[in-house]
């Protein structure tokens, strides 16, 4: 069996999902591998993504660990058996790997959710806008890693699916670099909020009582609401959070900060006055 050298994040949820199903079972490593009659340092490969599973032995397990979610095992032998090379491959070893991560991500999402505080999600930006802001990282990147970042970035604005932004007023204030990249990239907000599958919606400042917004998140819908995602910036990368507490928690963060914010056409409204203003 050859071990993994770098599991993916879809690989790595995989993992552990199997092992959420075994603890629930109340069975040890070692009872799963017997039952699958293999060796136990093989369960432990497979729970860390150090290695592959069979759609065989994804049933089989399931089986053995009771789990009569049909719909939810199908999802997991889905992702044990996807053999995708995604765009996002051509940037092995050329980008840190949760920018990877991150794309195959949002390659296999239903939905995403977006809320931003300080920026303009990056799914939404120019390419000037995500120049000033790559160009303003600590420690300072070369110009090819700037390049690099902003060519993987546009690649990842493909995308088709629903899309939902909450952008706080103070990401739209907030001049990255000079007034024509602040006025072309609110323009471009307004642009994109018109597309069928994107929604963008604003939390103004002088909306009273509001402390829903404690800080910038992504929430990544899965097949299936229990393996949907949520993506944190962390001060050494993103941090993607799958625990079910966890996701509720999100999740009602979410719906707050959607409640408070203006409805899509206020938000274009909203959008044109500060493009006016510059």
């Amino acid at each position: 069996m050859v071990k993994r050298r770098e599991p993916t994040a879809r690989q790595m949820r995989l993992a552990t999902e199997l092992r959420r199903l075994r603890e629930a079972a109340g069975l040890s490593s070692r009872e799963a591998a017997s039952l699958l009659g293999v060796a136990p340092a093989q369960i432990t490969h497979i729970e860390s993504a150090l290695a592959g599973v069979s759609e065989l032995r994804v049933r089989r397990l399931a089986s053995h660990y009771a789990c009569g979610d049909e719909e939810f095992v199908d999802a997991l032998v889905a992702m044990a058996t996807d053999r995708t090379r995604g765009w996002w491959e051509e940037y092995r070893g050329l980008l840190p790997t949760p920018f990877l991560d991150l794309s195959e991500l949002e390659h296999h999402a239903r939905f995403l959710r977006h809320v931003a505080i300080l920026y303009v999600p990056g799914l939404l930006q120019t390419e000037d806008y995500s120049r000033a802001v790559f160009s303003s990282r600590v420690p300072e990147l070369t110009g090819e890693e700037v390049e690099l970042r902003i060519q993987h970035r546009k690649a990842r604005q493909r995308l088709t699916v629903p899309y939902e932004a909450v952008i706080h007023e103070a990401a739209l204030r907030i001049r990255v670099s000079g007034r024509g990249t602040s006025r072309a990239q609110l323009a471009r907000l307004i642009e994109l909020s018109e597309a069928d599958h994107i929604t963008v919606r604003v939390i103004p400042f002088d909306l009273d009582g509001f402390a829903s917004a404690a800080g910038t998140m992504t929430y990544v819908g899965g097949p299936l609401p229990k393996l949907d995602t949520v993506v944190r910036d962390a001060l050494h990368g993103s941090a993607f959070i799958d625990s079910g507490a966890q996701l509720h928690t999100y999740r009602t963060s979410f719906r707050k900060v959607e409640g408070a914010s203006l409805d899509p056409a206020q938000s274009r409204e909203f959008i044109h006055r500060l493009a006016k203003e510059l």
